[in-house]
């Protein structure tokens, strides 16, 4: 059975920084693209980051660049993101996903295969 568990969320003041985590069992980790999607308020589901299966290229929508880092852990089954700088507009149910190989379309749901339940960040003014 193939599980994917974030942690790690939680309420920020605007500035700070938080650290996800999402553990992934019942499948081979280091076969998979994993990527980060988030969900604010009221809008749809939208990508954030990914990095390869090999973990050697990552991929960054523009609005977290510069403030966010995704990496992987292959040891331990888990990907991470670190989140720093986070401002109010980060607030939303943070996903992780896992995705087969290398993807035509990192930024794409459809590639991803396997989904986390999400993990709620609130960033306050």
């Amino acid at each position: 059975q193939v599980q994917l568990v974030e942690s790690g969320g939680g309420l920020v003041q605007a500035g700070g920084s938080l650290r996800l985590s999402c553990a992934v069992s019942g499948l081979t980790f280091s076969d998979y693209t994993m990527g980060w999607f988030r969900r604010a308020p009221g809008k749809e589901r939208e990508f954030a980051l990914a990095i390869s299966w090999s973990g050697h290229s990552t991929y960054y929508a523009d609005s977290v660049e510069g403030r966010f880092t995704i990496s992987r852990d292959d040891a331990k089954n888990t990907v991470y993101l670190q989140m720093n700088s986070l401002r109010p507009e980060d607030t939303g149910v943070y996903y992780c996903a896992a995705g087969y190989g290398a993807l035509h379309d990192y930024h794409g749901e459809n590639e991803y295969e396997w989904w986390g339940q999400g993990t709620q960040v609130t960033v306050s003014s």
